[in-house]
């Protein structure tokens, strides 16, 4: 690593950052003392996707959770080539999420490298040329000149390791100061989203879960502009108290969940699904003529579960619309993975 060890970045820890540290321990720890082992990768992994989802569509990619889970799953989706390759690369680096260091700066070079793998021309190196962080299409900072950035970087990681603040803070304030030098010539924004979270999830291992980057997406426009605020005043005081918010905001709407909660209407439904079947199959199947029962007993709390999907998740009044039994639907009903047909 280079530059001074001593360098500290600029920020005030005012009243309210103090207090949003609090409320997020005390939110942290009330969501531990209710959360359970089981059910946990079936939860990591619906947020897995709402995480990729809002940092990538914060980058203005339009896929959504569907087209990403159907990606995720392996099946065929019909989009532009560089939003299937960005959705890709980023399930790739959230795989590996729990062997990124975030105090290691070969780590985050080499994230970059497989988050831009085939988008940009130099992956996992810093940029050559100049820089600037845009909100929407306007430029909102120009970043330091490329021949700064090894040092600016070096320093910083210096600053990480060494850093006494609380996690939140530290979160915060890397993050904030890896968008103001803007190191990479593309995938800035995504980096320093999930170098922030490594970072609290180093103190919590919630925070591997939490779609704090979802809640970011609902305040776009916020994020811009408490960074230009902070880059204006020499001082990300606001910006560390925005994504303080923004954490504070998702753990409120995050519920852990223990199992999948199967009804005997539900259960009676996995029995009876084989390979891909429609609406009027399953009813059929079930001796049921009440289509509104159907829908609302026995369909939309499988669908809620994840017990069982769409084949057609982007169109879902087509009339060829069919259902399919999700793995978490074969591993409850003790069955072995089955071959699904994709369009």
């Amino acid at each position: 690593m280079t530059g001074s060890q001593s360098y500290k970045p600029p920020y005030t820890l005012t009243s309210a950052i103090l207090s949003l540290v609090a409320e997020i321990s005390e939110a942290v720890g009330r969501i531990t003392a209710l959360s359970h082992d089981a059910g946990g990768l079936r939860l990591r992994r619906i947020n897995r996707i709402h995480t990729i989802q809002g940092t990538l569509a914060i980058e203005g990619n339009d896929l959504s959770q569907e087209q990403i889970t159907a990606i995720l799953e392996g099946r065929r989706v019909v989009a532009p080539p560089r939003e299937i390759q960005e959705v890709r690369n980023a399930i790739a680096v959230y795989d590996r999420f729990d062997q990124w260091r975030p105090e290691y700066e070969a780590d985050l070079l080499e994230a970059h490298g497989l988050l831009m793998q085939g988008l940009i021309h130099e992956p996992g190196k810093y940029r050559s040329g100049g820089s600037g962080v845009l909100g929407g299409q306007r430029v909102v900072h120009m970043a330091p000149p490329p021949g700064r950035v090894p040092e600016l970087m070096g320093r910083l990681f210096n600053w990480l390791a060494s850093s006494r603040e609380h996690a939140l803070i530290t979160g915060a304030v890397f993050h904030y100061e890896f968008e103001f030098i803007h190191p990479f010539a593309d995938g800035n924004g995504r980096m320093g989203r999930l170098w922030q979270s490594l970072i609290l999830a180093r103190w919590h291992p919630l925070f591997a879960d939490i779609p704090v980057e979802s809640m970011i997406l609902e305040h776009q426009a916020d994020y811009y502009r408490v960074f230009q605020e902070s880059t204006n005043q020499a001082d990300c005081a606001p910006f560390v108290e925005f994504m303080l918010n923004m954490i504070m905001q998702t753990l409120n709407t995050y519920t852990p969940q223990v199992s999948p909660q199967v009804t005997p209407q539900v259960k009676r439904l996995l029995e009876v699904l084989r390979g891909e079947m429609s609406r009027e199959d399953l009813q059929k199947a079930l001796n049921l003529r009440d289509r509104k029962s159907f829908r609302e007993v026995y369909l939309k709390p499988a669908l809620a579960e994840g017990l069982i999907e769409m084949t057609m998740p982007a169109r879902q009044s087509s009339r060829f619309q069919k259902y399919r039994l999700t793995h978490s639907g074969r591993r409850w009903l003790g069955q072995k993975p089955r071959e699904n047909k994709t369009g």
